[in-house]
């Protein structure tokens, strides 16, 4: 097994690099994950990132890797997010209401991870149902942010963040609905691209997904390339999906971008947000980045501020996440009660069963108005530059999912500390948030947010390793034990 500080080496080197070691035969997978392993039990008590750890299933698929294995990921450990099945294992949404309901079948991406080579070592955390933008559910408690264990991580896939900058993980699942794989990567220093709607099949247990798909955390742009070439494309029974790539996303990420026109703005898409300076000052500096770079950067602010719009999505949001309480319901076999689930998971599933189909299928037509407006506004450029956050991350607590009095307050507070996100989604448009900025003054992160054209993840890519090149950001490493850097 390695030791300590080999260990900590290990996990923070980028996945592809480590799938290069094994192929060599550098360093075994086994000793890959025994390292993984043993960084995982040190500091999980600490950050709580991880839910469930597989130990001896990790350790015997890492034995059955051997030195010239060639694919993508062969002997990387990797992380799956709770809310996404891995066959035998818990499956628990960060809920009460799940028991410990035992997953019977892997999602296809998972098994397509598997099928690259890459080592499930856990599931990690998140809040519960994936609702809000921090992650302190009530059943498993906080992730914590490596970068200030007082802080959030994000969310909602927040224990895969912390995971990854903890140096736990060289690479987590995380999966995005409104900003859910952006959101951590902003606030743990990672990248964190959300792919094209439909761009990774939902199977096998759900056909599509209006808000949602999955991809996630790494250190490195290469690496969320090679991630979602592993992951991407459509299984049988989907019900649309998105156009295949003309080549691989790894390669479009390591072409040079042409000069691009770049839309910039702070401009919240929630009147109620307040921007941070350091946030505006992050987004002008990577203005001037770009600008160095050769790219035309033009100020304008997108139609996206849009009367209501909070609640909109929140009339969208409610059904689509009460699905998840109703397969719990299901599998509790009776109807969830305060004692099973959160008070703001509760005032949403009672919200979800008041809205007759008449007024969701009119509130999703809004919705697809709003995203429709948007994509033809952004047409005109390539990409737009925005922040990922529109606050620092936020104390631990500050987001409260639990409030008896006003359960809807941690909703609505959440989107006022990511406003920026949830407008891709509701698009279905590519967008990667950078770690390309640190605030001197508090020692975090400060992400920047991209939004790319429709199914455009490989310019959007292209354009983040570029950034990546000019300002590199992977050695820039959260202060946690046996980092040396």
């Amino acid at each position: 097994m390695p030791d300590a500080a080999t260990a900590a080496d290990l996990m923070f080197r980028p996945a592809t690099e480590l799938a290069s070691m094994v192929r060599s035969g550098e360093i075994t997978a086994r000793e890959l994950v025994e390292a993984s392993l043993s960084r995982i039990d040190a500091l999980n008590p600490t950050y709580n990132a991880f839910i469930d750890v597989f130990h001896d299933d990790a350790l015997a698929a890492a034995d059955a890797i051997s030195p010239g294995d060639a694919r993508l990921l062969a002997g990387v450990p990797i992380a799956i997010k709770n809310n996404r099945p891995v066959a035998g294992k818990r499956l628990t949404f960060a809920s009460a209401l799940f028991g410990d309901f035992i997953a019977p079948v892997d999602s296809v991406f998972v098994e397509r991870l598997r099928a690259a080579g890459a080592i499930v070592v856990g599931s990690t955390n998140l809040p519960e149902f994936g609702i809000v933008s921090t992650t302190e559910s009530r059943r498993f408690g906080a992730a914590r942010n490596p970068w200030d264990p007082a802080r959030t991580a994000g969310g909602s896939s927040g224990g895969s963040a912390a995971a990854v900058a903890a140096g736990m993980v060289p690479i987590a699942h995380a999966n995005d609905g409104g900003g859910s794989t952006r959101i951590p990567a902003a606030c743990c220093g990672l990248v964190g691209l959300k792919a094209q709607r439909g761009r990774v099949t939902m199977g096998p247990l759900v056909g599509e997904s209006f808000l949602t798909v999955d991809g996630v955390v790494s250190r490195t742009t290469h690496d969320s390339a090679v991630a979602l070439d592993v992951m991407a494309g459509p299984s049988l029974g989907d019900v649309t999906w998105a156009a295949p790539p003309t080549q691989p996303f790894a390669a479009q990420a390591g072409a040079e971008p042409r000069k691009l026109r770049i839309a910039m703005t702070s401009l919240a898409p929630i009147d109620t947000a307040n921007v941070d300076a350091s946030m505006i000052r992050g987004v002008e500096e990577a203005a001037a980045l770009l600008t160095d770079l050769g790219h035309e950067i033009v100020e304008a602010d997108p139609p996206w501020r849009v009367p209501g719009l909070l609640e909109l999505f929140e009339t969208l949001w409610a059904p689509m996440i009460s699905t998840q309480t109703a397969f719990g319901a299901l599998i509790a076999g009776r109807e969830p009660t305060a004692d099973d689930i959160e008070p703001l998971s509760l005032a949403l599933y009672q919200a979800a069963k008041g809205i007759d189909a008449l007024t969701y299928a009119n509130v999703l037509m809004q919705l697809q108005g709003v995203a429709r407006q948007l994509v033809m506004w952004t047409a005109q450029y390539d990409a737009v530059l925005c922040p990922t956050l529109a606050q620092s991350q936020v104390p631990l607590g500050t987001i409260d999912t639990c409030d008896e009095a006003d359960p809807l307050s941690g909703f609505f507070r959440a989107g006022d500390f990511t406003p920026f996100t949830a407008v891709a989604n509701l698009t279905g448009s590519p967008a990667i948030s950078v770690p390309l900025l640190q605030d001197d003054e508090l020692g975090l992160p400060l992400g920047v947010q991209l939004i790319g054209q429709p199914e455009g993840e490989g310019a959007l890519l292209a354009l983040a390793a570029q950034l990546e090149a000019a300002q590199p950001w992977a050695a820039r490493l959260a202060p946690v034990e046996g980092v040396t850097a």
